[in-house]
């Protein structure tokens, strides 16, 4: 099925079409998590204006683990597909650490430029519905996080949330 993600959150609701000619096996990856459920009741739990909102984080599903958000997973790592996607407004693409095979649930949306991680990072979908809402969320107050980088949103954005549709839903 040629789906798109359906992506209900607090703030609304977005769109992301897949681009599975660029990253078949992470947007595969992301097809079954969100088939799962994995991400439903998750949040933004790192937000930068002008850069990306990141989620997909399981760890967010409890606030108890606030300290050890950023760092939960699907329990594996998924090898990258750097594409030649560039990172624009609206493109989702994975997060990881340094290691570059990191990858696992996490993803981020981009709010604005961010070409400067084109082929570091994979780029597999974007935006087709919802850039109000993506405004929206990368417009939360944020303070700062236990790295100290002003990211951490003052208020819980959460994914309530993410359904695979026919595109033509």
């Amino acid at each position: 099925m040629n789906g798109v993600a359906q992506i209900t959150t607090t703030e609304g609701e977005m769109v992301i079409e897949f681009w599975p000619d660029a990253a078949p096996k992470t947007v595969e990856n992301f097809k079954t998590l969100a088939q799962k459920g994995f991400y439903d009741g998750t949040c933004f739990h790192r937000i930068i204006k002008g850069f990306m909102i990141q989620g997909g984080d399981p760890l967010t599903k409890d606030p108890a683990a606030e300290n050890r958000w950023g760092t939960g997973g699907p329990g594996y790592q998924i090898k990258a597909e750097f594409n030649d996607r560039s990172h624009q407004r609206g493109v989702i693409s994975m997060a990881r650490s340094a290691n570059p095979n990191s990858a696992g649930s996490q993803f981020f949306i981009c709010d604005g430029d961010a070409s400067f991680l084109d082929r570091q990072y994979t780029a597999f979908g974007k935006l087709i519905e919802g850039g109000d809402v993506l405004t929206k969320i990368a417009s939360t107050p944020v303070g700062a996080s236990g790295s100290g980088e002003q990211s951490k949103p003052r208020k819980r954005v959460g994914v309530i949330s993410i359904k695979i549709v026919p595109a033509d839903a």
